[in-house]
């Protein structure tokens, strides 16, 4: 997919660089530069609030719709 992003002029300039010296496309630098932040990101699944130690995992909005029915 492409997508549209605004990068100042100086950050253009260091990445022409690179792509000069290593002989690879700007949107391949990009690709990988994005590919390694992602890697250092966690995941959603890895995150549960103050649920994480529940054993039972249940979905939220089952949870939300079991409360509501006492209603």
């Amino acid at each position: 997919m492409r997508i549209l992003v605004d990068i100042p002029n100086r950050t253009l300039e260091s990445l022409a660089e690179i792509c000069a010296r290593e002989g690879v496309a700007r949107a391949e630098i990009i690709r990988q530069a994005i590919a390694l932040y992602l890697k250092d990101q966690p995941l959603q699944e890895d995150v549960f609030g103050i649920w994480k130690s529940r054993q039972d995992k249940v979905d939220g909005l089952v949870y939300e719709r079991n409360l509501r029915e006492e209603w």
